[in-house]
């Protein structure tokens, strides 16, 4: 392996940590903004000065849960439901699709794949309309499951897996089939637990996009006791008055089960962008 100088070595550490500090920064005083009595926030906004904790304030934090017309517990609850309810699926159901079109060969595989591509390209604002006429068919409208049931199946996450297990080998499920392993039972105890960098990876992504979800809910849901974070915190602002203060202690809140998925699923991360890739 080639040596690398220690003055590139301070370089570049002295760039991350640079890099580090333009991230942490506004987190770190949007944090504190949260933390300030409303007065100061509303007077001053979210300054430099911002960055020196003094005279903090938990108000705001504690209006969110006891205040009137602000239900942050229930958005909270419904956005950790919901989020955790199409993750689980979404990954299940397009790890499924994947593996069908990577393992088995069959006439149309082809026209399949091609379409999963084609839906990539696709905005979701294209969809809606059509989307919204088959909610209303199918009578989901204000419900979970209208939330969830348009993004059952990821073409991205089916993109992903399906590039992942190319590089798995066939001896596994040849050697299963051999010990007498159904189809389902090939894909659930011999190729999940190889996928698991791609899953522990899309878990991540899925949730990102779960969780910070605004259009289509927006459209969905009805009731304010069934809205998400997003919905809820964006209906504080309104022509009558815009509650900054709570709106920013709402959304950092919002940020703390995103950095737990992160963390708990980090060391997956790299492994499963990495491995799926190419084809190993």
């Amino acid at each position: 392996m080639k040596r690398i100088h220690p003055f590139e070595r301070i370089i570049r550490s002295l760039f991350l940590v640079g890099v580090a500090i333009l991230v942490l920064v506004p987190l770190y005083s949007l944090l504190l903004a949260s933390l300030r009595p409303s007065r100061d926030l509303l007077r001053y906004g979210i300054t430099l000065q911002a960055l020196v904790p003094k005279g903090l304030d938990f108000s705001n934090f504690i209006y969110l849960f006891t205040g009137d017309r602000v239900y942050y517990g229930y958005w909270f609850r419904n956005s950790l439901y919901i989020t955790a309810l199409q993750t689980a699926v979404s990954c299940y159901l397009s790890s499924m699709v994947a593996y069908g079109l990577s393992i088995y060969r069959f006439r149309g595989r082809g026209l399949i794949f091609a379409l999963v591509l084609f839906l990539l390209m696709v905005p979701l604002q294209i969809l809606i309309l059509p989307l919204y006429k088959l909610m209303i068919g199918l009578r989901l409208m204000n419900t979970v499951l209208g939330v969830i049931l348009p993004f059952a199946v990821s073409p991205f996450a089916t993109f992903f897996f399906f590039q992942y297990m190319r590089g798995i080998s066939r001896d596994f499920i040849d050697a299963g089939r051999v010990d007498g392993v159904g189809e389902f039972g090939i894909f659930i105890r011999i190729v999940t637990p190889i996928m698991k960098p791609a899953l522990g990876a899309m878990v991540i992504f899925q949730s990102l996009q779960a969780w910070n979800n605004y259009l289509w809910p927006l459209i969905v849901l009805r009731d304010n006791l069934k809205f998400t974070i997003p919905i809820g915190l964006n209906s504080l602002l309104t022509p009558y008055g815009n509650n900054y203060d709570v709106l920013i202690s709402g959304a950092v809140l919002a940020t703390v089960p995103i950095i737990l998925i992160f963390v708990i699923f980090q060391k997956y991360f790299i492994a499963g962008l990495t491995a799926g890739g190419v084809k190993g």
